[in-house]
């Protein structure tokens, strides 16, 4: 499957990794061409982020992997675009 856009629930403790080191890794997996951290929560132990990854074929189990070996919890897939174009979302009216 051709991923395109990746959104991701992802937590790390407060103090390690850093963002940088998140970034760092993300940035190293094969088919990312860019991406987006966002910080969406602190508490005393954890910050939780979304995480937009975008490019051409992102192989999924390398980024999980690569997030992961930082010290980084992937939680969820909150949004998957894939094929041989980009589709964004529709808000649908009702």
């Amino acid at each position: 499957m051709n991923i395109r856009r990746l959104v991701l629930d992802v937590d790390k403790a407060i103090s390690r990794p850093t963002i940088l080191e998140v970034g760092e890794a993300i940035e190293g997996v094969a088919g990312v061409e860019g991406f987006n951290i966002t910080v969406t929560e602190i508490d005393i132990e954890t910050v939780g982020m979304n995480l937009t990854v975008e490019g051409e074929k992102i192989e999924y189990e390398a980024l999980v992997e690569a997030i992961e070996q930082t010290g980084a919890v992937v939680h969820s897939i909150d949004q998957l675009v894939a094929g041989a174009k980009t589709v964004e979302r529709v808000k649908r009216e009702r």
